[in-house]
């Protein structure tokens, strides 16, 4: 892992104080004890330390986070914007070379979520759209008609949407993130620039044939510890994959970037990735000049 990159980390958040609060939007539809009453991070039965909880309390987040990235050699990091109690936006006025705007959307809301994401775009500019099909209420899968609005409007407006795939971290129905249902809207949306996050497990294999097939499909490492990356995407990216992978952390969710760092030099890229994966891909997906 090459020192002095400029790594740019595709997700990355700010402590906060009440995290039932922050989550209720997944908790409303779960139904186990645990998730409904004692976790604060609906997933933390997956990790084995969760920075926000040891984090809350703190008079100024955005310098928390900043500190954290200044630390670990992290120039920029994708965040939400238009959030509930305002932290995205102030961290985007006070550092604007350092935050890169994005907007997570329910396509639920119908038109409300797409002039949401037209405000924000001629607000902040936004860079991203993020969806979470499992965590919408009711649930919307990734290749539901619900969601067509919102990738026609990220290729219109030129920007790509990260959306998760795979088996979710908690406890809600896996079945509207099969990787299988990227494949429609792929061919359905052969401009749009759809990245994936959370891991697409169990089928990476099939996440690796998807993305051989459509030129505009990438994959995310969010919400995965380096030592957990799945070695079939490793292999992939030091194969003919090396700009579809692109770094993203966890922070504070789930992963310290302490955490991600220390194991992140034990992944076998092969030297002509780690930029890439570190950096250009992401740069370039979000549609960003070079510095």
């Amino acid at each position: 892992m090459p020192n002095n990159v400029g790594i740019v980390d595709t997700m990355i958040g700010f402590p906060h104080d009440d995290m039932k609060a922050v989550y209720a939007f997944i908790t409303r539809q779960t139904k186990d004890t645990q998730s409904k009453e004692e976790f604060e991070f609906p997933a933390e039965y997956m990790f084995k330390d969760v920075p926000e909880k040891e984090l809350r309390g703190k008079v100024d987040p955005i310098a928390v986070t900043i500190g954290e990235m200044d630390l670990w050699g992290v120039e920029k990091g994708l965040i939400g914007v238009d959030d509930p109690d305002g932290t995205g936006d102030q961290a985007l006025k006070r550092y604007p070379d350092r935050f890169i705007p994005s907007l997570s959307v329910d396509p639920n809301d119908g038109m409300d979520g797409i002039r949401s994401i037209v405000r924000s775009y001629e607000t902040w500019g936004i860079r991203a759209v993020g969806v979470f099909p499992s965590g919408t209420y009711p649930q919307v899968a990734i290749n539901d008609k619900l969601m067509y609005p919102i990738y026609a409007k990220c290729v219109e407006l030129g920007i790509p949407v990260f959306c998760c795939a795979g088996v979710p971290g908690p406890r809600l129905k896996f079945a509207p993130q099969d990787v299988a249902l990227i494949d429609e809207v792929m061919y359905d949306f052969p401009e749009l620039v759809f990245v994936t996050r959370h891991g697409c497990e169990p089928w990476t294999e099939l996440a690796i044939k998807l993305m051989l097939k459509w030129p505009g499909l990438h994959y995310s490492t969010s919400a995965f510890a380096p030592k957990y990356y799945p070695s079939d995407i490793v292999d992939f990216a030091n194969t003919r994959g090396a700009d579809k992978i692109i770094y993203a952390g966890y922070f504070p969710m789930g992963l310290s970037l302490e955490r991600i760092m220390t194991e992140m030099s034990n992944v076998g890229f092969k030297d002509h990735v780690w930029p890439k994966f570190l950096r250009t891909n992401a740069l370039r997906v979000l549609g960003l000049a070079e510095s």
